[in-house]
């Protein structure tokens, strides 16, 4: 659905950042190029804290970037854009409007007449589904209705461009499927009085099932580090091979190691050593992963399209995980599979006291603070040790909300390995087993 028209929207160069608590800046967004054409759905697609809802309100005007800029219709974007509309993941409705009203209100700032605020509001509520609930309040409609008031707050001012921030992921898997196929028909019936599309989502199937082109989003910073173009034709088939190839590219972009030291990572644990920020992963999930591609039919090694799809896990859930086992050593991933190594096979099979104690080894030798934690116990007469010792040193290397999840982290760990124990109450670490 490419067009030969100018673009509908235009981001180039685009970064974002934010002043640190301690001095310094924390950079969310780095260098982002984007263009929407006209006919287009364009997909932004990675984990949480890759800045793609940051960059939905710089390109909506609700924010400014700090380098680079935004143009709509050939205009930079300085301000609230009118002609761009945003749908939200949590439906952002008033509670004490009905639903005419709430849809009403993305009207009432155009300074319209009363009788065409209301016959707008009323085609709005029509097409999106809703006709007869116009006198309802939120509290009366399911999370799948209130999502549909929220799409119809924003058609209803007739944008060119609709900004979509996961609008699907807080309803059921039943009633999103349900909305994004209505949706889709709308779209390629020509009936919604939008040009172009921007859908912020971290599911892979949603992103080829909707987008014409997916960008892949990295982390820390945020940048765009491959596009994907989807040339399928709507409505799209998910049992089509076609389907399946284009969802395992992705996966297989996203969890590539890239050898290349100037090419980001787009899914990986930041930094080494004391600067490793280590993603909050139970290790029940660890150890439930390990099982599952353990046992038949993997036997070692699984598709991760195929397990996330088994496990009903997306990237947020299963790619934590898979990135913490690489960590440990205890699976590899290539060619979007994850293969367990000896080590892992080695902890599949075991009881639970082996199993910790070839955890505690892997801490040791392959998560440096943990170690480091370790090592200071160890030495001090008394074997314990503040909190806030660690969080100071965590503290140089990163800003104050990653220090703690990943002091968390180590500190999950390390009891499952009994590798050391932390009082929360008291705020103070110490040997689980002093020698």
């Amino acid at each position: 659905m490419e067009s030969t028209s100018p673009a509908l929207l235009d981001v180039h160069g685009v970064c974002r950042a934010f002043p640190k608590a301690g001095g310094g800046e924390l950079v969310v967004l780095e260098g982002v190029d984007l263009t929407l054409n006209q006919g287009e759905i364009v997909g932004l697609l990675g984990r949480s804290g890759s800045g793609k809802s940051t960059l939905l309100r710089l390109i909506s005007g609700l924010a400014r970037p700090n380098g680079g800029g935004v143009t709509y219709l050939g205009q930079p974007v300085d301000g609230p854009a009118r002609g761009i509309a945003m749908v939200f993941q949590s439906f952002a409705l008033f509670p004490w409007l009905t639903v005419l009203e709430n849809v009403e209100l993305g009207l009432e700032a155009l300074r319209l007449p009363p009788d065409e605020i209301r016959t707008r509001a009323l085609a709005a509520i029509d097409l999106i589904g809703l006709d007869g609930y116009e006198s309802a309040y939120p509290r009366e409609l399911s999370g799948g209705m209130r999502q549909r008031v929220g799409f119809a707050r924003a058609l209803v001012v007739h944008p060119n461009v609709l900004l979509m921030d996961e609008p699907f992921s807080a309803l059921d898997v039943l009633t999103a499927e349900n909305l994004r196929t209505d949706f889709l028909e709308l779209w390629s019936e020509g009936q919604l009085p939008i040009k172009g599309i921007i859908l912020v989502t971290h599911n892979i199937e949603e992103a080829v099932l909707m987008c014409d082109r997916v960008l892949l989003f990295s982390t820390n910073p945020g940048r765009v580090v491959t596009e994907i173009k989807v040339p399928l034709r709507q409505p799209r088939d998910r049992q089509d091979p076609n389907f399946a190839a284009l969802v395992d590219r992705i996966y297989v972009e996203m969890t590539a190691r890239r050898t290349d030291r100037l090419a980001p990572k787009l899914d990986r644990i930041p930094g080494t050593g004391f600067a490793m920020i280590l993603p909050e992963v139970p290790v029940g999930l660890i150890s439930g992963l390990v099982e599952a591609v353990s046992a038949a039919p993997y036997n070692g090694r699984a598709d991760l399209p195929e397990i996330a799809s088994d496990l009903q896990m997306e990237i947020d859930e299963l790619f934590p995980v898979v990135e913490t086992l690489q960590l440990l050593r205890m699976a590899e991933v290539e060619g979007g599979d994850i293969k367990l190594t000896e080590t892992g096979k080695r902890f599949a099979n075991e009881e639970t006291d082996e199993r910790k104690r070839i955890f505690a080894r892997l801490l040791i030798r392959y998560v440096p603070f943990a170690s480091h934690i370790r090592k200071v116990l160890d030495e001090r007469h008394s074997h314990t040790a503040p909190k806030s010792r660690f969080v100071d040193e965590l503290e140089d290397h990163m800003t104050p909300d990653m220090a703690e999840q990943t002091l968390r982290a180590v500190v999950s760990w390390a009891r499952f390995g009994e590798l050391f124990a932390y009082d929360d109450d008291t705020a103070m670490f110490s040997m689980e087993n002093p020698a």
